[in-house]
């Protein structure tokens, strides 16, 4: 009998006894009011005077109205670039411990975003949140008392001025509490290796001695774990060597384009649990069974704002024009894609974080990542989101039979028409002509604006399949395997070029 896990299962049943009614806006409104008087006497909050905002008789609004959207080459060369250079009382109280490393998609040098002490006790509360929801998927009471493997970058962070930096899943790695340590795996001395190849075999060496009943991570970094513990032990899924696994935490892109390659390398299915876990901190993760969508953290140090997604509201970098409407948590709509704004605990204000989402449960608080705003497809005006771009990706994979674990694409002017350049990661051998028909086809029935494109300015889909591996080593090149990295879907023209050289370099 599963005495501790028993112990587990009831605390965290009990939590609803003692949870109150649900009111999102309210909390939402004590977050804005709290962050606000902590960071009253910073710099940042006298040059904006959060006094006068606090005095006022619409705190969200007068908010809005005084302080401006900043990406995170505005931020920093206004405010943070002194953060990084050791200053304290700039965008909050003192100064940070850490700084999260993070070059996103863009492959470029990364930035250095700040978690403040404060930012790290609101990921773990959120952590907490997420672990209580777990009380909605019905796990056998075993589950608590099984270890889990939570795999990201290095815990072996660098010091700079004073503070430490690393990736975000680095930073909370390390600051795994004290009362988690014999659940963790791969453990600490495995989890400060640099080089993610050589982790990834000392995991596929010790994996016979561990019990795991979660994992946690980056789907495709996942994947190729999973994939190096099943040939290292010479097994034919990963449950002949864990076979107790039943959950995955996913986090960092959307789940959905690895389903079925994921799946490949299970013996059983198991409980899928989406997070949404970024540099700038923990954003919301998967409540209940009956959905995919993600609930907000609407209590815990991060003000959210929403822009409604509308290509005259983006510049052509992905940033916002200043005039662009921002809406409360109270304001938003079903089925409407927003750009993503948030204030924070770590000294980030109107922060754009670059991700569009939309809401699929208002009275929840329940969102789903629809993409990114430098991703959105639009050069011709087919307004395709990466929602749509995985959909059609996820069609060809049940279509035809196949596996494919990553894509990108380029709206690409060859001999002065514009093509969508597909290029599909997959061992599978096929007719690239049909795939390109098949993802023009669909996309042609999915989204009326790619339609009229399509009778237009674009005048065609090329498809060019490649290695998996391909991608894994692009992303690779560019930072850290095993990381926060995320492939870019969408590419610009001089972007994509780099691409294909590197393509035909390693292919």
């Amino acid at each position: 009998m599963a005495i501790i896990g028993n112990i587990i299962k009831g605390i965290i049943h009990a939590s609803d006894i003692i949870s109150g009614e649900y009111n999102a806006a309210e909390e939402q409104r004590a977050v804005l009011k709290n962050l606000l008087r902590t960071a009253e006497h910073t710099k940042f909050g006298k040059h904006y005077s959060f006094t006068g905002i606090l005095n006022s008789n619409n705190l969200e609004k007068t908010f809005s109205a005084k302080v401006p959207f900043s990406d995170y080459n505005q931020i920093t060369n206004n405010w943070w670039q002194h953060v990084q250079n050791g200053e304290e009382n700039i965008t909050w109280p003192n100064s940070p411990d850490y700084f999260a490393l993070s070059s996103g998609t863009t492959g470029k040098t990364s930035k250095r975003i700040p978690v403040t002490d404060d930012m790290v006790k609101a990921i773990r509360n959120a952590g907490i949140q997420q672990v209580l929801a777990l009380k909605n998927f019905n796990l056998p009471a075993d589950f608590f008392e099984k270890e889990i493997m939570m795999l990201g970058s290095s815990t072996d962070l660098e010091e700079h001025n004073n503070a430490l930096e690393g990736e975000i899943s680095g930073i909370s790695a390390s600051n795994i509490p004290f009362w988690f340590q014999n659940y963790y795996k791969p453990g600490k001395q495995i989890a400060k290796i640099d080089d993610w190849d050589k982790r990834v075999q000392r995991i596929a060496e010790k994996a016979s001695d561990w019990d795991i009943g979660a994992l946690s991570g980056i789907p495709s970094w996942i994947e190729l774990m999973l994939q190096k513990v099943i040939e290292y032990n010479n097994i034919k899924n990963i449950h002949e060597i864990w076979p107790n696994l039943q959950v995955y935490t996913s986090g960092g892109v959307a789940f959905g384009p690895y389903k079925k390659s994921f799946n490949a390398l299970l013996g059983k299915p198991i409980t899928v649990i989406d997070t949404y876990l970024a540099s700038e901190g923990f954003i919301a993760f998967q409540q209940r069974p009956e959905t995919d969508a993600m609930k907000l953290v609407t209590d815990n140090g991060i003000y959210f704002e929403f822009v409604p997604f509308n290509p005259d509201y983006i510049k052509p970098d992905g940033s916002l024009k200043q005039n662009a409407p921002a809406l409360t948590i109270s304001e938003v709509e079903l089925n409407q894609d927003y750009v993503l704004i948030l204030s924070s605990v770590a000294g980030a204000w109107r922060y754009i974080i670059g991700d569009t989402i939309e809401f699929t449960d208002i009275e929840r608080a329940e969102i789903k990542i629809t993409g990114r705003t430098k991703f959105f497809l639009n050069t011709v005006g087919s307004q395709l989101s990466v929602n749509k771009l995985n959909d059609a990706v996820q069609h060809l994979e049940k279509h035809f039979d196949i596996e494919i674990q990553e894509y990108t694409l380029c709206a690409n002017r060859i001999n002065d028409d514009f093509y969508h350049c597909w290029y599909l990661g997959t061992n599978a051998k096929f007719s690239n002509s049909k795939l390109a028909s098949e993802l023009d086809d669909f996309l042609m029935n999915a989204n009326k604006n790619y339609k009229v494109a399509r009778s237009k300015a674009l005048e065609g889909v090329k498809v060019t399949t490649v290695l998996p591996s391909v991608f894994y080593e692009w992303s690779g090149s560019h930072k850290k395997k095993g990381g926060q990295v995320k492939m870019e879907r969408v590419m610009g023209q001089e972007r994509f070029a780099e691409w294909e050289d590197f393509v035909i370099a390693n292919s």
